[in-house]
């Protein structure tokens, strides 16, 4: 039987969101080591809150990253047997590299801050955002897009997740956003609203937080991943460093092709993906991309015992 991990990335985050692994020391033990390398305390922000400090992106990028590295420790020491392929939604990315032995999990958290820190600095509050758009085809948000954009004076609006059929996010300034919202809603579309996101990530704007990280990346070790992982940016395996490190430059400024990536693992006959974190927002996602995939989600520890029962 082959399977795949998928790692979640920002919006899969609340307080108390670590509470049902509370049985598993390693958990509490990586985010130990992940707030001694980062000097704040991980542990009492996710289990305290308040949830303000939770979705500062500052704090979101870390603490998700190494929220998917304790479930998957947790995995590999209660005895889960490795997976075919790993993937990761934006931020996830990161962790998948952590978890294919790609990038030392003390270099991931200084590099996911940095992203957040260049990301936030790339556009100033209130200039970005993003809207969800349900019910429309991808062909119709590509010229709901383009329209805006020709029609805007200089100012962009792009597809930035291709979540699942129907279900596409749009990034940009938030002028083109608020537009692409209504446009959307005159083409039909089932719902279009704005996200509760102040970064425009996946787009265009994102270009100069990108030229940051090209610099961070040149003094970062990378090597081969033991397990192929398909990426954002083409959802297709990189092996060599200094092509996961391109890929994870046009990441940022890239739409999330998340559809292709789930797709991808069918094609390669995986029959299971288990998302390896809290929540359950991509497992939501590939039910409606495939339906045919058996999905898991490793929300606590006794949903951990299930999947390896399952995968045996």
């Amino acid at each position: 039987m082959k399977f795949a991990f998928v790692f979640p990335g920002q919006g899969s985050q609340s307080v108390g969101m670590m509470n049902g692994y509370a049985d598993l020391p390693i958990v509490h033990e990586t985010f130990t080591e992940a707030s001694d390398i980062l000097k704040q305390d991980f542990w009492a922000m996710v289990n305290d809150g308040p949830a303000d400090d939770l979705n500062l992106t500052i704090n979101t990028q870390p603490l998700m990253l190494m929220a998917g590295v304790a479930v998957y420790r947790a995995w590999t020491r209660c005895g889960g047997s490795k997976p075919c392929y790993f993937a990761g939604h934006s931020l996830g990315e990161y962790t998948a590299l952590v978890a294919s032995g790609a990038l030392t999990f003390s270099d991931a958290l200084s590099l996911v801050r940095f992203r957040a820190q260049v990301m936030q600095e790339a556009v100033p509050e209130g200039v970005g955002g993003m809207a969800a758009i349900l019910g429309l085809d991808d062909e119709s948000i590509q010229l709901i897009c383009q329209e805006v954009t020709n029609n805007a004076a200089d100012e962009s609006l792009e597809p930035a997740n291709f979540n699942s059929p129907g279900q596409v996010v749009i990034a940009g300034h938030r002028n083109a956003v608020l537009q692409g919202i209504e446009l959307a809603k005159t083409k039909g579309a089932k719902r279009a609203v704005m996200l509760p996101m102040s970064i425009p990530s996946h787009c265009t704007l994102m270009r100069p937080a990108a030229e940051k990280m090209q610099q961070q990346l040149e003094n970062t070790t990378l090597r081969s991943p033991d397990i192929p992982i398909l990426h954002n940016v083409d959802a297709q395996p990189h092996h060599d460093a200094a092509s996961i490190k391109d890929i994870l430059i046009k990441q940022l400024y890239s739409p999330v092709l998340w559809v292709e990536t789930i797709r991808a693992f069918a094609h390669a006959d995986v029959t299971s993906v288990a998302e390896c974190g809290p929540g359950k927002v991509l497992s939501g996602l590939n039910k409606r991309i495939d339906r045919n995939l058996q999905q898991l989600s490793l929300t606590d520890s006794e949903a951990i015992k299930q999947a390896m029962d399952s995968l045996k």
